[in-house]
């Protein structure tokens, strides 16, 4: 039996469930089987927030319309948090326990008893304070249980024709601040506007650290080695740094060792 196959016989066919969905890779084939299977019994949860790029949550909506999955939104509001502000460095259990305490609550009030959410079996071995908060709320990780890693969801999901097959990974804004340092909206809004400027410069995967100096925001930019010589083009380069600072920012900076997931841990 394949694990695609596996997962499709996870979910009890008498069972509802609710999936916590964000338009990221894992969700999205982990909310893709269950509809299939289930129908009107799964429902999609997406959390929204300026932690958030507004573009997932613009796909999340676009999948979910596309599939004919019923899904409801809500306001996370972690800005409101004062741990959430204060940038721990255990920030993302606090985060991660509000937002998923806040799905569990909007399920039951919906008929949902068990809750899905995306983590895979690759993510036990990263730093993820985010999956004590999902252990004790009580959510289940299909993804992880069933032994799929992150090529394998990829995989599957080119098989099945999602078109997040190749979507390159990524976290909650937050995750662009260094620990300690205080997390804002603006801020959040910022670092999403300076990510779209990347985006809409054709670059896959990239970041925008940002790091306070003085009474202004520094903005350090991580696109992958290979898009390094790219990015250093005097026009491409004249024109990034002049759209990133309309974002907000005062400086503009590149990172010469390049994008590496996790690299603010």
């Amino acid at each position: 039996m394949s694990k695609l196959d596996v997962l499709r016989e996870y979910f009890d066919r008498d069972k509802g469930v609710a999936v916590a969905f964000s338009s990221g890779v894992d969700s999205t084939l982990l909310l893709k089987v269950a509809h299939d299977l289930l129908g009107d019994k799964c429902v999609a949860i997406t959390a929204v927030s300026s932690a958030f790029p507004e573009a997932e949550i613009k796909e999340a909506k676009g999948f979910c319309d596309a599939e004919g999955i019923r899904q409801i939104c809500f306001d996370a509001g972690v800005e409101d948090s004062e741990v959430f502000r204060k940038n721990p460095k255990d920030r993302c259990y606090h985060c991660k326990h509000l937002i998923f305490g806040r799905m569990v609550e909007i399920a039951k009030a919906e008929g949902f008893e068990i809750v899905v959410e995306g983590t895979n079996a690759d993510d036990v071995n990263d730093y993820r304070p985010g999956l004590k908060a999902i252990e004790e709320l009580g959510l289940v990780s299909p993804l992880k249980d069933v032994g799929l890693s992150k090529a394998e969801i990829r995989e599957l999901s080119k098989e099945l024709g999602l078109p997040t097959f190749s979507k390159p990974a990524f976290a909650c804004l937050a995750t662009r601040f260094p620990v300690g340092e205080a997390i804002t909206r603006d801020a959040l809004t910022m670092v999403d506007r300076a990510e779209e400027v990347l985006k809409g410069a054709g670059f896959l995967q990239y970041r925008v650290r940002c790091h306070r100096v003085g009474d202004g925001y520094m903005a350090r930019i991580e696109v992958l080695p290979e898009d390094i010589s790219r990015l250093l083009d005097d026009e491409l380069r004249e024109d990034v740094c002049a759209k990133v600072r309309e974002c907000g920012f005062r400086f503009v900076s590149l990172d010469l060792e390049g994008y590496r997931m996790g690299k603010m841990n």
